[in-house]
This record gives structure tokens, sequence and C-alpha cells, in this order.
């Protein structure tokens, strides 16, 4: 077992700078979106009619699009083949918004496509669901527990909690393509000028930067894990 002088955990400190990483691009994307979101695209046409037009292009036709509640709250349900634009995006005619669309927009040409990355992400979607709520619990249990189940269990969280981390990294590459598929579809398209294109490719540049935060967190986190138990699933080796 560890212990620390006064409950001092010093590898919490590696949690602290996951939390910083990920504030700081939260603030960063919401900035950027914010400055962005009142910039008109000079054709005057929303999200989701943005949507509408470059899955036609893509000879795609059996995705809807529908609007979703909040702010950035995007996404692509491959289930039930809708496209799901938020407040923000839907109605919206600001460069932004066809930005943010475009990308999810993205995703659907991927899942059309059969992206490599994007079956591993929705392969590992179950197993990080199941890790990241009972990765900790198992861990915690064989801490307090002894013998060979002790390190069972122990190990078994850490290889848990890094199928959390295997999803974060596969979800990068998925992410990113989207973006350039979105910035590609946006000239190509003509839906926007080059300088608006410019100025959507900093809202998805920003928003990707959330996807780095995160899988930096997550290893930080399981770094954090290594290190706690390293003298217990020694001690039981």
């Amino acid at each position: 077992m560890f212990y620390y002088p006064f409950y001092f955990d010093p590898t919490y400190i590696l949690v602290l700078v996951g939390v910083v990483i990920c504030m700081a691009a939260s603030a960063r994307v919401n900035s950027t979106y914010s400055r962005y979101s009142r910039v008109r695209n000079h054709a005057g046409i929303t999200g989701a009619m943005a949507a509408e037009q470059i899955l036609r292009q893509a000879g795609i036709y059996d995705v809807r699009i529908e609007r979703v509640s909040g702010k950035l709250t995007d996404h692509f349900d491959p289930r039930t083949k809708v496209v799901r634009l938020s407040d923000s995006t839907y109605g919206s005619t600001s460069v932004a918004a066809l930005g943010v669309a475009a990308h999810e927009c993205g995703h659907v040409i991927q899942h059309a496509t059969h992206y490599v990355p994007l079956s591993i992400r929705g392969a590992l979607v179950p197993v990080a669901n199941f890790g990241s709520g009972l990765s900790w619990p198992l861990i915690i249990i064989g801490l307090f527990m002894g013998g060979e189940m002790s390190s069972f269990l122990i190990n078994l969280g850490i290889w848990l909690f890094a199928a959390v981390v295997l999803f974060q990294l596969v979800t990068l590459p998925v992410e990113f393509n989207a973006s350039s598929r979105a910035m590609r579809i946006l000239r190509s398209s003509g839906l926007l000028y080059e300088e608006e294109a410019r100025q959507a490719k900093r809202v998805l540049s920003a928003a990707a930067l959330t996807y780095v935060a995160s899988a930096a967190s997550a290893i930080l986190q399981l770094l954090r894990l290594l290190i706690l138990t390293g003298g217990r699933r020694g001690d039981n080796d």
C-alpha cells in the first residue's frame, strides 16, 4: 500500500495538469467559435443548408439533418443515420456554423467510405464505456485486498483504463480527418470564400485541440495509475 505524509499525493499533480490542459483547450474553442460565429458567410446559407448540400454532392441521400438543443453539441449518429446540429449551428449563417456542419458531414463520408480508424473507434466504444465506469472501482477494491486476487483486480482495472486511453488516441485521426475533409469540401464547393474558409479552419483547429487535450489528460491519468499501483503490483508479482 502507498502512504504519503499529511495525506499529500504528489501524483495528483498529473491530474491537475490534465485539468488545466482541458480547461485551456475548452476556453480556446469557445473564444474562437464565439469570434467567428459573428461572421456571416457570403452566401447567407445556414449550417443545415450547407450540410444537406454537402451530403448530396457526396452522393449520400439516406442521412437526415436534425436540430438538437445546446451549443456545440453537434454530432453524427451512424446507428440512426442522423446528423444532429446544435442550435448554434443549425440555423446560423456564420462561417463557424458552416465549418462545424461540414465537419459532421466529414464523419458521414467517413462512415460511407468505411474509414478504418472510424471503424476501430466504433469497435472500442463499448470497451471504453465499460472501462471508464469500472476501472477505478476495480483498482480501489484490489488495493484493499490481499493475495493474487488483489493483483488481478488492479491489473484488470489498469487494462480497462488503458482501453479508454486507446479510444481517445484513435479518436484523434478520426477528428483530424473529418476536419480535413470539411475544409476540402468547403473550398471545392464554393460554400465559403478563401478568407472565410481560413476562418472556419481556425474554428475546427481549436475544436481539434479539445480532443488532443482529452487524450493527454487520459494518458496522464493512466501514468498516475501505474505510479500509484506500481509497488503493490510488484509485491504481488
